[in-house]
């Protein structure tokens, strides 16, 4: 008697298809020479979405005060645009993927992860590449305004632009090195920052206006918790990728609360805020002029950064809710400080030592 016929192996989905090229990118990667793996780790641990606001935000000041706050305000727009897809596109990372699909059992695969590879959040578009596209765009387009005025090569003028595309590929790159996401998630949230960045210079908001502020403030927390409610409802589960992530990394420790979608969800938040207060604590038309004429501008930029980097690495509370309330107030924290209260103690100090 014949045995029956076997049936023929189902053929991956287009989607699966892509996963698993993703994985034997990320293979390739990691079988490079070391020096590329500490640029890889140094891109993904130290230009994360968070150093936008403590790291660029105050920097960009250097450069021109309109600049810096539009570097926060793009930021804080594409971060909660960033959650609310991830939340919607249900995308998967690989470091849970290649077990969850069973192509870790089926090949070998050299693969390793790191401590910046247990992001907990659904994986598409990438928070990293998108984030730090759009905050970017400022930046790069003032800098070009800059050259222009000493220089009529164009070459010149294009190559702040050149430097960001190289910087976004190189972090596309890294995320992909460390196993947090696929080639398609990085070139999505690559494409979806610069348009970001590019529309919403276009159309900047008066950033003396407090009521706009709270406004956003309060539209964007309030949104994102209507959305995760009636997704809730809806049966949807929006915190699977909490699960996966648990079981999926080898290190418990790499779990980082700061990757949660209502961690991102609290700078955001913080963030807006801080820009109300801000706006509500301007610098007199008189203290600006003097401050123009007093400041050194990257002495005011390196000012802020240090304030910035203490003012993070305070101790937070072992409550969960604590802990996320103080997430918000640091990030509320922020514009007033470089904003208004350090360039008043650099007033201040100045005076001081003009008084005989």
């Amino acid at each position: 008697m014949e045995p029956p016929p076997q049936e023929p192996a189902p053929q991956p989905s287009a989607m699966d298809t892509l996963h698993q090229a993703g994985i034997h990118a990320a293979v390739a990667l990691q079988a490079g020479p070391p020096w590329l793996e500490q640029l890889w780790l140094l891109l993904s641990s130290h230009l994360g979405p968070g150093s936008i606001y403590t790291v660029c935000f105050p920097l960009a000041r250097g450069l021109d005060e309109h600049v810096s706050l539009m570097v926060l305000w793009i930021a804080l727009l594409a971060e909660w645009l960033n959650v609310v897809l991830k939340w919607f596109l249900f995308g998967e990372r690989p470091y849970w993927w290649m077990h969850e699909s069973g192509m870790a059992e089926r090949e070998q695969l050299p693969l390793r992860q790191f401590p910046v590879t247990c992001e907990t959040g659904p994986g598409s578009p990438s928070g990293h590449c998108m984030i730090l596209g759009a905050a970017l765009w400022p930046i790069v387009t003032a800098l070009s305004e800059a050259v222009s005025r000493c220089s009529r090569s164009r070459l010149l003028r294009l190559l702040p632009f050149l430097l960001y595309l190289l910087l976004l590929a190189a972090m596309g790159l890294s995320r992909i090195f460390v196993l947090a996401h696929f080639p398609h998630q990085v070139i999505s949230g690559s494409l979806a920052g610069l348009a970001l960045g590019w529309g919403l210079q276009r159309w900047p908001p008066n950033f003396l206006k407090v009521r706009f502020f709270l406004l956003t403030a309060l539209g964007l927390l309030l949104s994102a918790l209507a959305l995760h409610g009636l997704a809730t409802a809806a049966g949807l589960d929006l915190d699977w990728s909490l699960r996966r992530a648990s079981s999926r990394c080898s290190e418990p420790a790499w779990l980082r609360p700061e990757t949660r979608p209502w961690a991102s969800l609290c700078r955001v938040g913080g963030s807006a805020l801080g820009l109300a207060v801000a706006a509500g604590l301007p610098l007199s038309r008189r203290a600006a002029e003097e401050l123009r004429l007093l400041e050194p501008p990257l002495g005011s930029a390196a000012l802020g950064l240090l304030a910035l980097d203490v003012l993070h690495k305070l101790p937070k509370s072992d409550s969960t809710a604590l802990w996320y309330l103080n997430v918000g107030a640091r990030y509320a924290l922020g514009p007033v400080l470089v904003g208004t209260l350090l360039p008043l103690l650099i007033l201040t100090l100045r005076r001081l030592r003009e008084t005989p």
